[in-house]
């Protein structure tokens, strides 16, 4: 494996981020928020953006239309089961979703799961590290070449953590935005 192939491994890691943290809710509207829930439709489940279009008409509100208008009822259903706390709407086969203002304590916990899985995202990062240097040993290297590779990868993964708490910072000040 080279840095090339580390990086890009990494800047994968950033992405899964990114999408994990369009999932946790702020004070604004943002598809990001609902489309990856579960719905059970035509006897299986899905991901809300497979059998809808989701829309924000307004900052505090999502729209969700589905595809199949007899879905609207399991759509609304989905939601409500999820852990978002979001109550669903449904108006002729048009799902609403207005988001109420944050309370304090839900800021706090909204931050403790951002924090998470930002520690997730790192400890990927670190184990592509690992993984990258045990295989540098395998490959017959010398101790010099494997010392100047882990500082390499060092400075890799630092840089990779350093955009995870720049994402982190971001994510909490979306959180605590009023």
């Amino acid at each position: 494996m080279q840095e090339q192939e580390i990086r890009a491994k990494m800047d994968k890691a950033i992405d899964s981020l990114k999408r994990s943290f369009a999932g946790v809710r702020t004070g604004r509207a943002n598809p990001g928020l609902v489309e990856n829930v579960p719905v059970e439709v035509y006897g299986q489940k899905m991901a809300l953006r497979t059998i809808a279009a989701i829309n924000i008409p307004e900052n505090k509100i999502i729209s969700i239309t589905p595809y199949d208008r007899s879905s609207a009822q399991a759509i609304e259903k989905a939601i409500s089961l999820s852990d978002l706390g979001l109550t669903p709407k449904n108006e002729g086969g048009v799902v609403y979703v207005r988001l109420p203002e944050l309370t304090q304590d839900r800021r706090k916990e909204l931050e403790k799961i951002a924090k998470g899985l930002a520690e997730e995202c790192k400890i990927a990062i670190r184990n592509l590290r690992r993984d990258f240097l045990e295989e540098a040993k395998k490959s017959g290297a010398s101790q010099d070449e494997i010392k100047g590779l882990q500082d390499k990868v060092q400075k890799v993964t630092d840089q990779y953590n350093a955009k995870v708490e720049e994402l982190l910072k971001t994510k909490e000040v979306e959180i605590n935005e009023i």
